[in-house]
């Protein structure tokens, strides 16, 4: 929706100045008044406060969300929250490496899919666009492994078409959707690449070294000559073994070894001729007696870059030397990967290890070694298969609403965790009016100044039915901007006057202001309230959450909500390893909650995912660093912690909950600790 009309001129006793626009308006705002104000909260945000023809927002009939309208009075969201929980979804950048969704940028080069001919092939795309959004999260589990996490709207490629999460066979959520029946196209998730580490840099220099070096001591009649050389066509390979070798103190200069030639392109060499430096490039690629993980990777990423080629689908590492063939066949074994040697009898005695098992298989050998050379890496053109084990295992409603990723590209796709995705485009809203889906959606905010006239004039309309209107669904209704426009109260009046059901899901304290008009309203209608306090300790709170309203004001205003009437359920979340996970902390978090008045408790342990994980470790390192081990042990396997600690967890949940009178096992009872269902049309839960 574009915005045409003309918005009132601002107070003169308004704080708030209207500033020039720089750059100019957005076109589809062309007569907003644009504010700033002097006041740390909103520093670097700019409001465009506009005067909307229309507030009633009717949802697509694709969507899964259980009400069909609702009111938006803001466009963007002055609450600048850090978007955290899914954007390390690993996403095939053009150079065959992996990059986490969070990190993109716009005009990235990435792989996505075309048709060609009778085939669907993967091709190299550009990001158009990237934005996050908040919806209800669903983990995919599929066969393999391979463990997705999206909104239910999200639609992956299958061998029968493209599939959304979740869908219905009938009624207005009626679209396709994935079963257990379904297969994902793809590769299946991607590995974990190597450390970078001493044993990987020494793995690499061995591997490259002894296939492509040229390393001796030459001794003539006027005294000894130490040589070390590596020339190579791919600068690649060789700034990364110029690199390697200045980090353990040897250092090489380059020159020219080679000119292009018609068939042939240019070689650049490195070298050193000093003694102390040949010696330690010696000690470097000597065979280790106990290779451990790092140096396997390393070896197979030099050997790959010296000797390595991938064309036609087809990836070999070929040599004459019987030691590093055998040595390779060992990091291969090592790696799980499989290989066949092949022999053809040259009388240079040259022959190869050729992988085996496919696309999926040279896509885990570049990953887990991770070679310089991305000409060797490149899958243009390749043909889309489903050969790998992506039959669908499991979908899993997580029970609550995260912040989800995503980018929008040329091909309409991209590979993410090794499975075909389509676009979405949740956030892309914000580019309707001209703004980017981005910074812009945290910064530029659109006040609709007349939005309380124009609930009230549209819920009077004859045509009017009184359907449930839910809010706080697309952007937080009471975000800090509503302490200065104060948009919300019109709005209840408006529905509480016309005995209009509705809901509010939000995270800001700034709703008890409104409470007496949601009182009102609750006496004529169905009124839906819905809170997070994953613990109570105030110390830990202003280490872990300081931007955040305190455990104490979270749970005074699920209190004084609770006093007036209304059924308030609480995400006990997230939940801290190490730190608010003992019985100490559970009980108290629990006994708080409940003396809160909630209606409900749903534990959740903390999840790794967007740019949680760098975050996290980095705080936790500088806070609690002696927690660091069991964090890397914990998480091992990714963002989410082991299913065993997650049952344990909500059984010690479950059972503070019994004993403070929260836990009621009567399914006609609301109170629970369970993941509910869906909420019904009338009310919606932030749960």
């Amino acid at each position: 929706m574009r915005w045409e009309n003309l918005a009132a001129p601002p107070d003169e006793g308004d704080p708030g100045r209207a500033a020039p626009a720089t750059p100019p308006l957005p076109l589809a705002l062309p007569d907003a008044i644009v504010r700033t104000f002097d006041t740390p909260d909103f520093a670097g945000m700019t409001f465009y406060e506009v005067r909307a023809k229309s507030i009633l927002n009717k949802v697509p009939g694709t969507s899964r969300v259980p009400f069909e309208w609702t009111i938006n009075p803001y466009r963007g969201c002055s609450h600048a929250c850090v978007y955290c929980l899914s954007g390390d979804t690993p996403i095939l950048m053009a150079d065959g490496r992996t990059r986490e969704l969070r990190e993109l940028e716009v005009g990235d080069h990435i792989y996505g899919t075309e048709r060609r001919g009778a085939y669907r092939r993967y091709v190299v795309t550009t990001v158009l666009a990237k934005w996050s959004t908040t919806k209800p999260a669903y983990r995919v589990t599929l066969e393999d492994g391979t463990t997705l996490i999206a909104s239910g709207d999200h639609r992956f490629l299958t061998e029968r078409g493209w599939k959304h999460v979740i869908g219905a066979m009938n009624g207005h959520r009626r679209r396709s959707y994935l079963t257990t029946n379904n297969r994902l196209i793809g590769t299946g998730h991607f590995a974990t690449g190597p450390k970078g580490n001493d044993g990987y840099r020494r793995g690499y220099l061995c591997g490259m070294i002894r296939g492509d070096g040229n390393l001796g001591t030459y001794r003539y009649p006027y005294g000894a000559v130490h040589r070390f050389r590596l020339a190579l066509v791919d600068e690649e390979a060789l700034r990364r073994t110029h690199r390697y070798l200045s980090a353990f103190g040897v250092e090489t200069t380059w020159f020219s070894f080679a000119p292009a030639r018609t068939n042939r392109r240019a070689m650049k060499a490195i070298r050193t001729s000093r003694a102390a430096d040949v010696d330690a490039v010696r000690a470097l690629i000597v065979w280790p007696d106990q290779p451990d993980d790092d140096w396997y990777r390393g070896f197979l990423a030099g050997i790959f870059d010296a000797e390595g080629s991938c064309s036609q689908g087809v990836l070999r590492i070929s040599n004459k030397d019987d030691d590093i063939l055998s040595w390779t066949a060992a990091a291969l074994r090592h790696l799980g990967l499989h290989f066949v040697l092949e022999d053809h009898g040259l009388p240079n005695r040259v022959r190869n290890l050729r992988l085996t098992g496919g696309l999926a298989k040279r896509l885990r050998f570049f990953h887990l070694t991770d070679p310089a050379i991305t000409r060797k890496r490149s899958m243009d053109g390749t043909a889309v298969k489903c050969s790998a084990r992506l039959k669908v295992a499991t979908i899993e409603a997580l029970g609550l609403d995260l912040p989800l990723w995503d980018i929008t590209t040329g091909t309409g796709d991209f590979i993410a965790n090794g499975v075909v995705s389509h676009n979405c485009f949740a956030r892309k809203t914000h580019t309707y009016l001209d703004f980017d889906a981005g910074a812009d959606f945290d910064r530029q905010v659109v006040v609709k100044v007349n939005a309380g006239e124009l609930v009230r004039r549209e819920v009077a309309a004859p045509r009017w039915r009184g359907a449930h209107l839910a809010m706080g669904t697309n952007v937080d209704c009471y975000q800090r901007a509503e302490g200065r426009y104060r948009l919300m109260p019109p709005i209840i009046e408006a529905l509480r006057d016309f005995a209009n059901p509705f809901s509010i899901l939000t995270k800001g304290t700034l709703i008890l202001r409104d409470l007496p008009l949601l009182r009102q309203a609750a006496e004529v209608t169905r009124v839906g309230v819905s809170f997070s306090v994953g613990f109570v300790d105030e110390r830990l709170w202003r280490s872990a959450e300081p931007g955040t309203p305190s455990p104490r004001r979270r749970l005074d205003a699920v209190r004084q909500l609770a006093d007036a009437g209304f059924a308030v359920g609480v995400l006990m979340a997230p939940i801290l390893p190490g730190l608010s996970d003992s019985d100490e902390s559970i009980d108290a978090t629990v006994a708080a909650i409940a003396a809160a008045g909630a209606a409900s408790v749903t534990p959740l342990p903390l999840h790794l995912r967007p740019g949680a994980r760098e975050w996290y470790a980095h705080w936790l390192a500088r806070e609690y660093p002696a927690l660091v081990p069991r964090y890397r042990e914990l998480y091992r396997a990714g963002a989410y912690a082991p299913q065993s600690y997650q049952r344990e967890l909500t059984a010690r949940v479950r059972i503070a909950a019994r004993r403070h009178g929260l836990y009621r096992p009567d399914p006609g009872e609301h109170r629970q600790v369970t993941t509910p269902a869906p909420a019904a049309p009338e009310q919606l839960s932030l749960l």
